[in-house]
């Protein structure tokens, strides 16, 4: 009969021996959670800016009607007041570095006031002339975004197009005369052009607001003028709309951006 001692001798060996293999053991994996990193996400977005625009002196044309002979009206001075206007659009991020977008565009009425005199019959004679500027602009754009830095993102652009531009109520007053004349409210459309320089911050990762100046370039308009007694009417170009438009936006990801997911990581002891 096997002893008992024997059995005590043979249990206490194999604990030592199963602890002696369990030290040379690795420990088990440690697995690591995936690192979060907020990236741009190609997808569509909706934006809209209010902002204020500068107008730069336009360039304004006499266009006499043949009918009236020569004569030699000149303008002494012409100005146009600045304008608010609001915008919005729809756009889709290429990639974390290049995005494009569509705008439609509403500018109030700016108001545009002229003076010229001419010579006839021996003597001096001027016009006063009053009008309001009335334009929808339409682009195409593409920006560049330079790299991300504590959520603030700079960027540039541009954009290609086309303005409708209406001068309207234009009203001529002779001074020394009883002579008045009434606009027709034309319109035309125009090529327009635009060119970018802002900021965006990142206020979430569907949220983005941006502080943007703007170059604008958009065309032209020419109106005639009818006497209200009645005479051979004469047309005046107005040109070279341009503006430098401070704009305050924001853009709505409807895909918000994304964090990558990256692969789980195990190290060995």
């Amino acid at each position: 009969m096997v002893s008992v001692n024997f059995f005590i001798r043979t249990g206490a060996a194999c604990l030592i021996s199963t602890a002696a293999c369990a030290a040379d053991l690795p420990p088990p994996p440690i697995a690591y959670q995936p690192q979060v990193a907020v990236v741009d996400a190609g997808g569509w977005y909706l934006r809209g800016d209010i902002g204020v625009g500068i107008m730069n002196d336009i360039t304004l044309t006499y266009l006499p009607n043949p009918l009236n002979g020569p004569n030699d009206f000149t303008f002494q001075h012409h100005s146009i007041d600045d304008t608010v206007f609001i915008n919005a659009g729809v756009g889709y991020n290429v990639n974390n570095w290049f995005r494009v977008d569509v705008t439609g565009e509403y500018r109030t009425k700016s108001d545009f006031n002229a003076f010229g005199i001419y010579h006839f019959g021996g003597g001096t004679f001027g016009d006063n002339y009053h009008g309001e500027l009335h334009s929808v602009v339409f682009l195409g754009n593409a920006y560049v975004d330079l790299g991300t830095w504590n959520c603030i993102t700079p960027f540039i652009g541009a954009g290609v197009g086309g303005a409708w531009n209406q001068m309207a109520d234009l009203v001529d007053t002779g001074i020394g005369t009883s002579g008045t004349g009434i606009g027709r409210n034309s319109s035309s459309w125009s090529p327009a052009y635009a060119v970018y320089a802002g900021l965006a911050y990142n206020v979430s990762q569907s949220l983005k607001l941006e502080l943007t100046y703007r170059y604008l370039n958009y065309g032209k308009v020419t109106d005639t003028i009818d006497c209200t007694g009645g005479c051979n009417p004469d047309s005046y170009k107005f040109s070279n709309f341009s503006s430098n438009d401070i704009m305050i936006g924001m853009r709505w990801m409807l895909q918000p951006e994304v964090a990558p997911v990256m692969p789980l990581v195990a190290t060995k002891g």
